[in-house]
């Protein structure tokens, strides 16, 4: 009854009561967000125009941005912690899934065995109950047997057990199946070493025959140019002796020395002395036909002109101007004035100018200690720090110095002091 006197008392209607929360909270929106307009010019046509919001669209507006936010802040708390939750469980249901099938065949193949263990249980049993006549030592093998089977299928009782009562179980089945993959890997890689290693001494054993025959074919090959070379400068080996020389010197000499015309320096090659020592005498060789080529390359063997006529030689003579004896320190060729006058050997430049008593000359050094001179000269074709090459023109005849008549005074020096040439202009 008070109920009805206060809904009569304050309230028109009883509709009017049951609204009254929703209208008391429609105030309250209004109130936050009372209606507005806004006045939107058309600048170009001079337009004025008035919209209006109402209470209702500013806080229809307001809820949905609110629900952007909202949305906005679950997806990102869904992204950041529950997906990889999400991932996390996915995993670990796959190791699952995983562990659980290779426990079944854990107890597939645990089956299989058990069932060959008792079906060779029973045989045994059978052979050792039903055979009268069995001697002592099979009826001792077959009881060993049955005592080795018995205890595989214990063993198998024992993993059956523990597969499904011990929560920690790993499958066993991965590791056997990985290890039998190793085992037809390295059987497989086996075998192909095996070919590998057929082949190999296959081609060690062509290889060695190879060896061998290049051995002798460059050993031979070796020995021949040595005794050419050697015969070569045979001519001179007096003359090389009186100047306090020997071949195996020069050669050794040969092989370390080294210009831009006759190539590097020679390393010698050194074998382990466990080897056939068929390989050290080969690069003995090698490094003496080295040093010989070089020799007869190096040495000015051969003679400065084209037509040899020797008109002095080496040694006393009458003085051409004086008639008195004389040391005569070269060898004289003919020549008109103007004759090309060569280099026998390569070498370089190290005097081309005027020289007392010479006239106009031309000094090369040929390295080993050999230098050439030429004097007397009309002309000089090179200058001083030239590389000359054999046959190389280095100037002309003449009579310029001490001369009575056109000619070439030649020398050849070792170490500065004049020798008879005489052999080497043969050679």
């Amino acid at each position: 009854m008070d109920m009805i006197n206060f809904i009569t008392r304050y309230f028109t209607s009883l509709w009017a009561f049951i609204t009254s929360p929703f209208r008391a909270m429609w105030r309250v929106i209004c109130r936050i967000f009372p209606p507005r307009e806004f006045t939107v010019m058309d600048t170009p046509r001079g337009n004025v125009y008035t919209f209006k919001q109402s209470s209702f669209w500013r806080f229809t507006k307001f809820c949905g941005k609110i629900g952007l936010v909202v949305w906005a802040a679950w997806s990102t708390y869904v992204f950041v912690y529950h997906r990889p939750l999400l991932q996390r469980r996915t995993q670990e249901l796959e190791e699952a899934k995983s562990l659980h099938a290779r426990q079944m065949t854990d107890l597939q193949v645990y089956l299989e065995k058990y069932n060959n263990l008792t079906r060779d249980l029973n045989v045994i049993d059978d052979k050792i109950l039903n055979t009268a006549d069995l001697s002592d030592k099979q009826k001792e093998d077959l009881m060993n047997s049955r005592l080795k089977t018995w205890g595989e299928l214990d063993f198998l009782r024992t993993r059956l057990t523990e597969m499904f009562t011990n929560e920690d179980y790993m499958a066993e089945y991965r590791n056997m199946s990985e290890l039998s993959a190793e085992f037809e890997l390295t059987r497989a890689e086996n075998e192909m070493l095996k070919k590998q290693n057929a082949q190999m001494v296959e081609s060690m054993q062509q290889i060695a025959t190879a060896d061998i025959q290049i051995v002798d074919a460059v050993s031979k090959l070796a020995t021949e140019n040595i005794e050419s070379l050697r015969n070569n400068i045979k001519g001179i080996s007096s003359t090389i002796a009186s100047l306090g020389l020997t071949q195996t010197k020069l050669v050794n000499n040969a092989n370390k020395f080294s210009n831009p015309l006759v190539g590097a320096a020679f390393s010698p090659i050194e074998f382990d002395k466990d080897l056939d020592p068929k390989y050290q005498k080969l690069a003995d060789d090698l490094e003496l036909w080295n040093g010989l080529a070089k020799l007869n390359i190096m040495l000015p063997l051969g003679a400065p002109v084209e037509k040899v006529r020797v008109t002095s030689n080496f040694g006393i003579r009458k003085d051409p101007f004086t008639g008195e004896p004389k040391r005569h320190r070269g060898i004289d060729f003919a020549g008109k004035i103007g004759t090309e006058l060569m280099a026998p050997a390569p070498g370089r430049v190290v005097s081309a100018g005027e020289r007392v008593g010479y006239g106009t000359t031309v000094e090369i050094d040929h390295g080993l200690g050999f230098t050439t001179l030429y004097a007397h000269l009309s002309q000089i074709m090179v200058t001083r720090g030239d590389w000359v090459r054999p046959g190389t023109v280095i100037g002309l005849a003449g009579s310029t110095g001490r001369s009575t008549g056109p000619h070439l005074h030649y020398e050849i020096r070792y170490k500065g002091v004049p020798f008879d040439p005489a052999k080497f202009v043969k050679e």
